[in-house]
């Protein structure tokens, strides 16, 4: 099954990310991360935090670019999500 990636569009450090998620599994998540040679600490709680000089790395490996819309939808339809526990 595929992994998906959004823009890098996302602001932080100084840099713009994307993000790099799976439908199937977060095994499936993490073998391909690790092929692109991703450290774990980009892992975050449902996703990969991808910087933009990566991107093209991430699509030539196979990763299907889709907005963050719909990045998010195939997280969520595939009961992958894990949010953002709240603030106090």
């Amino acid at each position: 099954m595929p992994v998906y990636i959004d823009p890098p569009t996302w602001p932080g450090h100084g840099r713009h990310w994307s993000h790099l998620v799976s439908d199937t599994s977060y095994a499936e998540l993490h073998a391909f991360a690790g092929r692109l040679g991703v450290p774990p600490r980009a892992f975050e709680r449902d996703h990969y935090d991808i910087p933009s000089t990566r991107y093209a790395d991430a699509v030539r490996l196979g990763a299907i670019t889709v907005g963050s819309k719909e990045l998010l939808r195939r997280l969520s339809e595939a009961g992958l999500r894990r949010r953002k526990p709240p603030t106090r």
